[in-house]
């Protein structure tokens, strides 16, 4: 992708306007673009649009955006009773993202994916805004490959993902955005931000699930603590709420100087400086993150993510040497033998090296300034009649 000037580019008071939520793998890559577009031009607004109920309506307030809410949910994919009211719920979320549009007129609408990026991009580019997508997954979400043709620019986080899509003339790889930077703690500051001995020469296996915790993976960990406490390996272990309970009377049997268990990870910086191994999902977020800092993993896909797209990052970074891949069903099984063996020889740090590999720090930057570009194209006296846009 060519690279934008940040000194060719006027960015004053840019208005931007993100839509993305439901999961943390959606909303994270948002603010971390966000994040950027501030540190570029710090008078620029920004606008996050979600739904009232999940993770973005806690964390977005969090990091000083301005939130807004619509009536959306997902559409399952099994019958439930609600899938009634989905035909209406995208005919409202649309006339309300309309609303909030006209209101606040952004010169940019970013879709990080997740049935709110659906409405909010529809109504953006009824209204003749431009709009980004960002795609975090190697299997395009439905959003995605609805609205890539009619978006100005799609962005990728592998070029392998381009298969999917009929246009490509709009569609440019640029990694997956992430907050985790380079510049994280020492190794022996992060451990005793834990609580663990610097000075004890322990591995360390940060366990998680994403921002909502993964019972398989809780459930095999705490079935095999005994045998990896006793072969010397300390544990980080976000658990989520609803098994952070059981976890933490577990945990309690043995020395706080060897397990940390928390429902939620605040310092993530933190975590990754202070493990040697991570087992987690294949969630795209998590995947940017880790391989950003080169850390070995152990994947384990969420079975019934949509379009089983987790196994497919899984099996992308497998291939690559750079994570181990054992499967929902068999993790409990599998799990204790896989880390022991990874912490047992060589190949931890070959993990570690092809991990780095497919990381890709200036995705962030480079996605904030082609937003400014986008922006700075624009005619700021633009009338919001609702005319289509051109690339």
């Amino acid at each position: 992708m060519k690279q934008v000037s940040e000194r060719s580019i006027n960015v004053a008071s840019i208005r931007v306007m993100f839509a993305g939520g439901g999961t943390g793998g959606h909303l994270f890559p948002a603010i971390a673009i966000a994040d950027e577009i501030k540190k570029i031009e710090p008078n620029a607004k920004v606008l996050f649009i979600g739904t009232k109920n999940k993770i973005e309506a806690r964390i977005v307030p969090q990091n000083g955006y301005a939130f807004q809410t619509i009536w959306i949910s997902g559409f399952h994919r099994r019958f439930r009773i609600s899938n009634l009211l989905f035909p209406l719920k995208v005919i409202v979320s649309i006339m309300q993202a309309r609303s909030i549009i006209k209101e606040f007129q952004p010169h940019v609408v970013v879709g990080t994916g997740g049935y709110v990026s659906g409405p909010v991009l529809r109504a953006a580019i009824m209204k003749g805004v431009p709009t980004l997508i960002q795609e975090q997954n190697n299997f395009p979400g439905v959003t995605t490959r609805m609205l890539a043709g009619k978006v100005n620019e799609v962005h990728l986080a592998y070029e392998r993902s381009k298969k999917y899509f009929k246009r490509t003339d709009n569609v440019f790889i640029s990694g997956n955005p992430t907050r985790i930077n380079l510049e994280q703690p020492s190794k022996g500051e992060a451990l005793e931000y834990f609580g663990f001995d610097s000075k004890e020469e322990k591995r360390v296996l940060l366990v998680f699930g994403g921002s909502l915790g993964a019972h398989t993976i809780n459930t095999a960990i705490m079935d095999n603590l005994d045998q990896l406490l006793q072969n010397k390996v300390r544990i980080i272990w976000q658990t989520g709420v609803e098994d952070f309970a059981e976890a933490d009377r577990l945990s309690r049997k043995y020395s706080s100087r060897d397990i940390s268990v928390k429902i939620f990870i605040d310092r993530m910086d933190y975590a990754y400086a202070a493990c040697d191994l991570v087992v987690c999902r294949a969630g795209a977020t998590t995947i940017a993150e880790f391989t950003l800092l080169g850390k070995p993993a152990i994947l384990v896909p969420y079975p019934h993510a949509a379009a089983n797209h987790q196994m497919e990052n899984a099996q992308m970074l497998s291939q690559h040497g750079a994570a181990e891949l054992v499967s929902d069903d068999q993790v409990s099984e599998k799990l204790l033998s896989t880390v022991l063996s990874l912490f047992n020889n060589e190949k931890l740090h070959n993990m570690s090296e092809k991990s780095k590999t497919l990381g890709c720090p200036t995705a962030a930057r480079n996605l904030a300034l082609r937003v400014i570009q986008l922006a700075n194209g624009k005619n700021y006296s633009m009338s919001y009649a609702g005319s289509s846009h051109t690339t």
